[in-house]
This record gives structure tokens, C-alpha cells and sequence, in this order.
């Protein structure tokens, strides 16, 4: 499958892309409006996504532990991001027979390699906020640079 960075899915089952303008826009791009890729996006890199699927990392874990973990996120903007990274294949929900029953969340092979990627990018930024920082200071004191 072509993508806009030029790359083509081996593993994809869609027949190669027509040249005309209706074909080429069923290609993953994630920059048109109607790719499917965006709401993946989307759900992986919201603010909850993100720190969900980072949170997840140390292994199977629970709801209210995983909301300890996620400082600030509601049960319901929890539930939610649960259940979209669940759907998009990253996020494995667990319901273990224990009385009571117990329920687990874990990172997917697919959320593995999403979460590294994330990670890098988390401590990328991390590691640059001085000058995020400074930045923002000098946007707030008009220099706007």
C-alpha cells in the first residue's frame, strides 16, 4: 500500500492503488480526510492514548491501578481510550476467572512497537522542554519566535 512517505505495505491484501483520483485516495494517507489511519492517530497520539499506552508498558495491569499510573485521567476518558486502543488492535483487555473477577489491560505486539516509538518521542521532548520553555516565554513576551 502507498502511503504519502513513499512506503509500500508488503504485507497488505488491497490491490495496488489505480492511477485515477478515486483510487489514489483510498490510499493510507493519513493527511486526507477520509483515511482511516486518522482516527487510528488519533487514538493513539490524544493526550490519554499516549499516556495510557506509556503507562501500560510494565506489563498487565489493572483499571484503577492503570488510573493511579495515569495521573489526572477521568474513569470514563480512561474507559474510552481503553476501548478505542483495544479496537485499533494495541490494547489486549483480559477478564481473569477469580471471584471477583478480575479484569487485566496489556500492550498488544502491535502496542509493543507503538509504545517504543512513543517512548522515544516522550523522552525526545522531555529532554528539549528548556527549550520548549524558553520558547514559550518568548511567544508570551510578544517576541513570537
Amino acid at each position: 500500500m502507498v502511503s504519502i512517505w513513499g512506503t509500500v505495505d508488503p504485507m497488505s491484501t488491497r490491490a495496488e492503488p489505480e492511477t485515477d483520483e478515486r483510487a489514489l485516495d483510498l490510499a493510507y494517507d493519513v493527511l486526507q480526510a477520509r483515511c482511516p489511519s486518522r482516527l487510528t492517530l488519533e487514538h493513539v497520539t490524544g493526550r490519554w492514548g499516549t499516556l495510557i499506552m506509556l503507562a501500560l508498558y510494565e506489563g498487565p495491569v489493572r483499571f484503577n491501578e492503570l488510573r493511579r499510573r495515569v495521573a489526572g485521567v477521568s474513569e470514563k476518558m480512561l474507559s474510552q481510550g481503553l476501548q478505542a486502543l483495544e479496537r485499533d488492535g494495541f490494547v489486549a483487555r483480559e477478564v481473569l476467572s477469580t471471584m471477583p473477577p478480575r479484569v487485566e489491560y496489556r500492550l498488544t505486539d502491535l502496542g509493543l512497537e507503538t509504545h517504543r516509538r512513543l517512548k522515544e518521542l516522550a523522552v525526545f521532548l522531555e529532554s528539549r522542554m528548556p527549550e520548549v520553555e524558553a520558547a514559550q516565554a518568548r511567544y508570551e513576551a510578544g517576541g513570537n519566535a
